[in-house]
């Protein structure tokens, strides 16, 4: 391997993880090659930090990570002890629903489901979890997942809203959050700033995502990697160096990130 240090910020769901059935048991050697040659990965995801210890302890991995969205990078000092376990850059979910219930229409609301009012069988549904994994999908604070069931139109009206009062909608594969003002790639970038002052800057940064909500996150790292996904176009991301995958995931996952290393190793 280089001697450079390399980060991985990774997206899970239809990314390192299979869409469906949320395995990768397939690739799971691979991973453990990739660990122990010193490769650091860094899960990038919007899933709940419960939902995340919860994954590292599963796995029996030692994962730091970034949750809901950018929202908080959670166990920095796995990677050195003096950096900070915790660091939160969102506000609370509790300040964000105060924020949308006094400047969202009416008119609008009325074409959104708020996902956590609804009841557990019809969670289940949307989240396509089962009830254990459920309860820490639902454990959020930072962010309000929701449906939108008006028109493309509508939906854009209503992203452009949410941005206009200082909140931000992340469109991942089968929900929105409302998050507050940040998002994958500010938190992967202050997380890097802080490596990097422990590590020096000889640090190389591979992304890889597989949706809407990762192309800012592709866009700042320095070998952006883009897993098959049949339900998002591509081509709404422009990236000269953007290395893509034939296949989704995980195998899809596992062949950029071959591709990334070749590259920084050659």
């Amino acid at each position: 391997m280089s001697k450079k240090k390399i980060l991985i910020f990774t997206d899970l769901d239809g990314s390192l993880l299979d869409k469906e059935t949320f395995k990768f048991d397939v690739i799971k050697d691979y991973l453990k090659e990739l660990i122990s040659s010193g490769i650091l990965i860094i899960p990038n995801s919007s899933k709940t930090e419960s939902e995340l210890l919860d994954f590292n302890k599963q796995y029996n991995f030692d994962f730091s990570f970034i949750s809901e969205n950018g929202s908080s990078i959670y166990g920095l000092n796995k990677i050195d002890q003096s950096l900070p376990q915790r660091v939160v850059i969102s506000r609370s979910i509790d300040e964000i629903q105060k924020i949308y219930d006094a400047n969202i229409s009416l008119d609008l609301k009325n074409k959104i489901t708020p996902i956590l009012e609804l009841e557990i069988d019809e969670q289940q549904k949307i989240f396509g979890l089962p009830l254990n994994k459920l309860s820490l999908a639902t454990k959020r604070m930072h962010s309000i997942p929701i449906q939108f069931r008006g028109t493309e139109t509508e939906k854009n009206n209503f992203i452009k809203n949410i941005g206009e009062i200082g909140l931000t909608a992340q469109s991942g594969g089968r929900i929105i959050n409302i998050c507050d003002n940040t998002n994958k790639s500010k938190a992967m970038s202050k997380a890097v700033k802080l490596i990097r002052k422990k590590l020096g800057n000889e640090c190389i940064t591979i992304g890889v995502g597989d949706n809407e909500n990762d192309i800012e996150m592709l866009k700042q790292t320095d070998y952006p990697c883009l897993v098959k996904n049949e339900n998002f176009d591509s081509s709404l991301i422009n990236i000269d160096n953007l290395i893509k995958s034939s296949e989704p995931s995980p195998l899809g996952w596992a062949d950029v990130i071959k591709t990334a290393i070749q590259i920084i190793e050659t």
